[in-house]
């Protein structure tokens, strides 16, 4: 022992311990009512620690593959307006067919014209139909995984929405001048939109799957949140009734310290 070393009673010891233990205690229960957690490290909980650190890196891990979801569901749902858009077009085709059956041959041309310049506008929209580089209007595939490693997944497939892909609509024959060209373009259209039909819900079925998958997934992320929070989430009103103890035990501890203090003292009075 150094020879500056100052020698402490026994009690003076002892209840300058027990007040380091009860401030020790004072910060392990203030970090748990200001995180609210009861488990914040592994030193606290090891096991508990580590298994809800498992639980969180799945739930971060399913919330990337959420958001994958969400930019397929998103794809979809690009490629079934641009289907509405080339259906609209279509319907605006068959309406200039219909009155090209009651027209002069000059007025045939022109509406026949017009008709090879709507079937123009189709390529145009379905080349716009895409999202984030995806288009399934372009034949484009696009592959959703629903968990973590990839083991669950969906593959969406495209078409091609042109007028010379899977649409097969030819430009007007013979500027319309007989009525079996007329004939010959309307049946490109009426087959051409039960493709588009086809097609569509093909895609609202593939959306379907996806969104109930996103659905699935969020309740799942919620789920693991939640087990992880049970595993080291600190029950308020019990951490609150410990500081309280440990409060008056601080203050006992010191009261005692002051008895124990006193009692040394007195020993001056000796001399």
């Amino acid at each position: 022992m150094a020879i500056n070393d100052i020698t402490l009673a026994g009690g003076m010891r002892g209840n300058l311990i027990q007040l380091q233990m009860v401030a020790m205690l004072q910060g392990r229960t203030t970090t748990r009512l200001a995180t609210g957690k009861r488990v914040n490290s592994a030193v606290d909980d090891a096991s508990a620690y580590f298994a809800a650190q498992n639980h969180q890196n799945r739930a971060s891990d399913l919330a990337a593959r959420k958001d994958s979801m969400g930019e397929a569901i998103q794809t979809v749902k690009a490629a079934l307006k641009g289907i509405e858009g080339i259906t609209r077009l279509i319907e605006q085709m068959k309406g200039l067919a219909a009155s090209a059956r009651s027209a002069d041959a000059a007025d045939r041309a022109t509406l026949a014209a017009q008709f090879d310049d709507l079937r123009d506008q189709i390529d145009d929209l379905a080349g716009d139909a895409g999202y984030k580089g995806t288009n399934f209007l372009d034949d484009d595939t696009l592959v959703v995984e629903f968990n973590e490693d990839g083991s669950s997944e969906l593959t969406i497939s495209g078409f091609d929405a042109t007028v010379g892909g899977d649409l097969a609509i030819t430009a007007a024959a013979n500027d319309w001048v007989a009525d079996t060209d007329i004939d010959g373009a309307v049946a490109d259209m009426d087959a051409a939109l039960t493709e588009l039909r086809t097609q569509a819900k093909t895609l609202s079925s593939s959306n379907g799957v996806v969104t109930t998958r996103q659905e699935f997934t969020t309740e799942m992320i919620n789920t693991l949140t939640e087990g992880a929070d049970t595993l080291t989430a600190a029950d308020p009103n019990e951490e609150g009734a410990n500081m309280l103890a440990l409060q008056t035990r601080q203050q006992l501890g010191v009261v005692a310290l002051q008895l124990s203090s006193q009692a040394q003292q007195s020993v001056l009075r000796l001399f």
